[in-house]
């Protein structure tokens, strides 16, 4: 079974107070981001034009979930991620560097293989974008991003245990951000699988950022997939916090700074992807003519998990389960919404 029951695991807030606790967590997260990374809150899309490019093709293989439109020759598929679109926006809302644009995100995941936990085929996300100066596209800027938003959640996490004492009984998140490269954390752990190397290295550190997802290391593998014409793969990484309910890291975001022209060309020939050249998105960033961003995404319900001491995502968020999850829940008396 994929479902992990804590030992003695129950809920600290009531299902109503759960949710208005996800409802405040929310807002207040929002803002925090917000004036931390200079962001303006914007509508976005649930679906976008198939042949378009936009829609992020995480790994490569997940299937969208597509639909024709009537009278229209035009088929739609539901967004994986906004992270195409959000640089589009940028450009077409004439923004300028140092200020972007944060909105809500819902997609459908109909191929993820594992519902546990922390997985759901309905994701939720804040989705954000920035853009910057060709001088920013190192890796100092964005480990400054990594400490604000980790600042966000913590910060989140202090006004939530004012308000909702019973929450003190979850240890403070350690606003500490230990860097380390996918490479590295490969040579220290070499028998490992990616993520059991994540769930050492953040017991062992708190709160991680992980450098560098998407091209092979020397084992020949990556730490992990990631499309090859948003982040950088040089220049990207996943931010994890240490779960103490679950005992293990929960990733609440993977973000980067975004491809130019030449880390998009390099980077769609070594994942055989040519053919998007034509794609009217990549021919518009190969030209030169949208702006340079860093950007991601921040998972809204595992967040909430994180700070409201959570157990299973389905806690916290309305989805669709096995019936081996439902059975297992129902056993441990876990509400899932």
């Amino acid at each position: 079974m994929s479902t992990i029951i804590p030992v003695g695991y129950k809920s600290l807030l009531s299902i109503y107070d759960t949710q208005k606790a996800i409802s405040l967590l929310k807002r207040l997260f929002e803002d925090r981001l917000a004036a931390l990374l200079s962001l303006y809150r914007v509508s976005a899309p649930l679906f976008v034009e198939e042949n378009s490019g936009i829609n992020d093709n995480l790994n490569g293989v997940e299937r969208p979930v597509s639909f024709d439109i009537l009278r229209s020759d035009k088929r739609a598929e539901v967004v994986h991620s906004l992270a195409k679109w959000k640089r589009l926006a940028l450009k077409r809302y004439g923004f300028f560097p140092g200020r972007g644009i944060y909105t809500d995100m819902d997609a459908i995941r109909r191929d993820e293989d594992v519902l546990d936990n922390l997985h759901s085929v309905y994701v939720d996300q804040w989705d954000w974008e920035k853009i910057i100066l060709p001088e920013n596209r190192n890796l100092d800027y964005l480990k400054s991003v990594v400490m604000d938003i980790v600042e966000a959640v913590c910060d989140t996490q202090d006004t939530l245990q004012a308000i909702y004492p019973q929450l003190q009984r979850l240890k403070k998140l350690d606003r500490k951000v230990t860097f380390i490269g996918s490479q590295e954390l490969e040579d220290m752990y070499p028998g490992l699988t990616p993520k059991e190397r994540e769930r050492r290295f953040t017991r062992e550190n708190g709160t991680v950022f992980i450098i560098g997802i998407g091209g092979a290391l020397r084992s020949g593998k990556p730490h992990d997939g990631r499309a090859p014409d948003y982040d950088d793969w040089d220049l990207n990484g996943d931010i994890l916090f240490y779960d103490e309910v679950l005992d293990q890291e929960i990733e609440i975001s993977s973000m980067g700074i975004r491809v130019n022209e030449e880390s998009l060309d390099r980077q769609l020939t070594i994942a055989g992807c040519d053919d998007r050249r034509e794609l009217p998105y990549h021919r518009m960033l190969l030209n030169g003519e949208l702006p340079l961003t860093i950007g991601g995404g921040i998972g809204q319900s595992r967040v909430s998990m994180l700070l409201l001491g959570k157990a299973h995502i389905g806690e916290v968020q309305a989805s669709i389960w096995d019936d081996e999850t439902l059975a297992a829940c129902e056993r441990a008396g876990i509400m899932l919404l």
